[in-house]
């Protein structure tokens, strides 16, 4: 008995010493759900792939939260080691330069062979810094499609097969779906990433100068053009008629899209996985609605979603730990499993192509509608949306736009009015990191 038991405290010791042994990395993220649960996964299957290292993933609110959460543990001294930023916040952890390691560094340390060329390009560009360097790694990248509930077309006379891809389209759908009884025909979350950032970059115009900021911090936004003006016109006069319906800010109509609410939606690709755990009608995906008269549309969409961040100020050991997830999430068959799962677009080329392979585009029509979208040539005007003190932006453009979709505001006054207030965002962003 005695030795029985001196065995099992032995076994326990040493089980101990093999805990104590893995290097943990903590990982803070914003996703909650379906999405959560991919993360958790993530994790979970990394860890059970090697003894090493053990991924930590912490929920910590919305992608505003998380970020703000992660500087004030940094300026701490106890930051996590990855933290996902979303695409708002690229232009201002690039000029915190002192609080990342860039994940291309993170990687050659660590002795891993890293190819920049093995990512899709339009993901991977926006992430990279002027000198070539990817500077995060684009863990979770969407592009805003249009969503659409093909029960409420059959009911509505529509063909579920063939979504409007024009905005007219778009109008004329929901006049339909509106005369058969639906009181929400169309909404969209995130108005300004899919009506005034994609919007521009999908009919090839810009959204602000330099490239949409991309060629220096003095850019100044531009979205008051005649063609944004009319747009918006169109959606406040969509709005007026119960045509279109607006749910709020960020992705607050999603849910509403799910739940078979709204029967069209533009919002983020990964709504997907959303929509088939817990939608119950028939689900369409078509490309985002453009103006036929407008040359050169459709460009591309830009990107939207989230990269992880490597923070810095930990040991050698911690980063080669990282290295070695960040490998992990790029292998093929990992990267092909989760473009599958959630509807954000393959990290890597290698993903696309094995998707493709399985069939998986056929057997699910419109997932691959994101992944054509963004690979399409890109312009000056379309290579994606990098300011600072955007997410401020964001929500002042959600401000000055509630005031047209209530009709308290027209639509020019309010889209002077944002550029005004945004600019002086710009401003202050560019004086502080001169």
């Amino acid at each position: 008995m005695k030795l029985k038991l001196t065995l099992s405290a032995l076994a326990l010791g040493l089980a101990s010493l093999s805990a104590q042994a893995q290097t943990e990395i903590q990982w803070w993220h914003s996703m909650g759900g379906a999405l959560g649960e991919w993360v958790n996964d993530l994790a979970k299957d990394f860890n059970a792939s090697q003894k090493d290292y053990k991924i930590v993933p912490t929920f910590k609110g919305s992608y505003d939260e998380s970020m703000t959460a992660a500087i004030a543990a940094y300026r701490a001294g106890n930051a996590p080691h990855i933290l996902q930023v979303f695409e708002v916040g690229t232009a201002t952890m690039m000029a915190s330069k002192g609080a990342i390691v860039p994940v291309g560094k993170v990687m050659t340390d660590a002795g891993l062979k890293f190819d920049q060329n093995a990512y899709v390009p339009a993901v991977a560009g926006y992430y990279t810094a002027p000198n070539g360097q990817m500077l995060s790694f684009p863990f979770n990248s969407s592009t805003p499609v249009f969503h659409y509930n093909k029960d409420a077309f059959k009911a509505a006379g529509l063909d579920p097969n063939t979504p409007p891809t024009t905005w007219p389209e778009v109008a004329l759908a929901a006049a339909k779906l509106k005369a058969s009884g639906h009181k929400c025909p169309f909404t969209t979350s995130w108005i300004s990433w899919t009506q005034l950032e994609s919007f521009s970059a999908w009919h090839n115009t810009e959204f602000a100068t330099k490239g949409n900021g991309m060629r220096g911090m003095d850019a100044r936004l531009s979205f008051n053009t005649p063609l944004h003006v009319r747009h918006i016109d169109n959606l406040a006069n969509m709005a007026k008629q119960g045509l279109f319906v607006y749910k709020g800010r960020g992705n607050a109509a999603d849910a509403t899209f799910v739940s078979g609410e709204c029967a069209m939606a533009t919002g983020s690709s990964a709504l997907y996985g959303s929509v088939v755990r817990n939608g119950k009608f028939g689900y369409g995906i078509g490309t985002l609605p453009y103006y036929p008269d407008v040359d050169g549309a459709p460009q591309n969409t830009v990107i939207g979603g989230a990269s992880l961040w490597v923070m810095n100020g930990k040991k050698a050991p911690e980063y080669k730990g990282v290295a070695q997830f960040f490998a992990h999430l790029s292998k093929a068959d990992v990267a092909a499993a989760s473009h599958q799962r959630t509807g954000y677009l393959p990290v890597t080329k290698a993903s696309f192509e094995l998707t493709e392979k399985s069939g998986f585009y056929k057997k699910n029509p419109g997932t691959d509608v994101s992944v054509t979208q963004m690979i399409r040539k890109t312009t000056d005007k379309s290579r994606g949306v990098r300011l600072g003190n955007f997410v401020q932006i964001r929500t002042i453009i959600d401000e000055e736009l509630e005031g047209v979709w209530s009709g308290k505001k027209g639509t020019k006054e309010a889209l002077d009015m944002a550029i005004k207030r945004g600019n002086e965002q710009l401003e202050r962003f560019e004086k502080a990191n001169k």
